[in-house]
């Protein structure tokens, strides 16, 4: 069994938004050697997520970011956390820090439609995740 990690860096450009890291992911992939196993992708911040949803239609992405805003609104009564990036955090929460997928024939077992989604839920600024591959 082969271990191999990696950190990158995403910088977002919105308050709330969801960026495609499929390709660097499937990139580090493929320069580990590693042909079948998994891979984990993990984000170490609070107000930030990671998932995987539909990438053809852009549609998808802003009715998940409005849907979420609808019932996390930024400025939503009752917040305590004087940061003003409670919502950030219950976002965060919900859609979570980490996904595994499956590695076979040195490739990401994706759906047709599938991509993997960094969501920033605090932006805009300089984030970073972290891959983990494992496997022979």
């Amino acid at each position: 069994m082969k271990y191999e990690h990696q950190v990158f860096r995403v910088a977002t450009n919105r308050r709330c938004q969801m960026k495609d890291i499929t390709q660097p992911v499937m990139d580090f992939i493929r320069q580990t050697g590693i042909k079948n196993g998994r891979v984990t992708v993990y984000c170490p911040h609070t107000t930030a997520a990671i998932t995987t949803n539909e990438n053809a239609d852009p549609d998808v992405q802003r009715d998940i970011l409005l849907a979420l805003e609808k019932q996390f609104p930024k400025d939503m009564q009752g917040f305590k956390h004087c940061e003003g990036n409670s919502d950030g955090h219950i976002k965060s929460s919900l859609i979570g820090v980490s996904e595994d997928y499956i590695i076979s024939e040195g490739a990401i077992a994706l759906g047709t439609w599938q991509s993997i989604f960094f969501c920033e839920f605090d932006g805009p600024r300089t984030r970073k995740f972290m891959a983990l591959v494992e496997g022979s």
